[in-house]
């Protein structure tokens, strides 16, 4: 919802990226800016409107992103997307950062700014590990999180190294983050960063969602 800077730069970005996008403004100039080559569904009206959010194909999506210029449209079409139809993948823009604050203790993620708000919501509607942390200006190289098999817990990084030939980069471990040694063991509750080479991601990934290799 919102076919503004944010909505519609996220647009072009998921579609690039193979995925089918709806988009709502009540504004139907606004569509403009989604440019000639997008290929998705543009509906005008109200996205805290039932039968809009319907016409837009709300009860087969697997995502909503609530980006338009209001807090309270915002708020109230992002928890009508979860509350009424059950998308669990929900994201809204908020400027006040107070309301911010109330709506993520709630369950419903928030963020701020164009240009890191489309790289954050990209992060929470595409699955894990989909959109890299960061990525050099060569795009040879990324440090993504890489979701871990519960079996790595006890392990050392250097084992994870190892295994997935690849760097542990850190670890955000309750809500700070990690900086490793080799002997630094991975505990319950850690999110592993890794970098590594892009064309080696889907191996790396592959690599910690299976239990270690038991050693002969």
């Amino acid at each position: 919802m919102g076919c503004g800077r944010v909505g519609s730069s996220l647009a072009r970005n998921l579609e690039r990226r193979g995925h089918t996008v709806a988009i709502i403004d009540q504004n139907p100039e606004a569509f403009r800016r989604l440019g000639p080559t997008y290929a998705g569904t543009k509906v005008t009206g109200l996205g805290f409107d039932r039968d809009v959010l319907l016409k837009a194909g709300i009860e087969n999506a697997e995502a909503f992103a609530a980006v338009s210029s209001g807090d309270n449209s915002n708020i109230i079409s992002a928890r009508l997307a979860r509350e009424q139809f059950g998308i669990q993948s929900v994201v809204a823009r908020i400027y006040d950062p107070g309301r911010a604050e109330l709506y993520q203790r709630l369950g419903i993620p928030t963020v701020a700014t164009v240009r890191w708000t489309t790289d954050q919501i990209l992060r929470r509607l595409l699955p894990e590990g989909a959109e890299p942390d960061w990525r050099d200006a060569s795009g040879t190289i990324r440090i993504a999180e890489v979701p871990t098999h519960a079996d790595w817990v006890g392990k050392t990084v250097t084992q994870v190294e190892d295994a997935s030939h690849a760097r542990v980069a850190f670890l955000a471990r309750l809500g700070d983050g990690v900086v490793p040694s080799r002997d630094t063991l991975v505990q319950e509750g850690d999110i592993v960063h890794m970098v590594m080479r892009e064309a080696a991601a889907d191996q790396v990934a592959a690599a910690l969602a299976a239990p270690p290799q038991e050693e002969a």
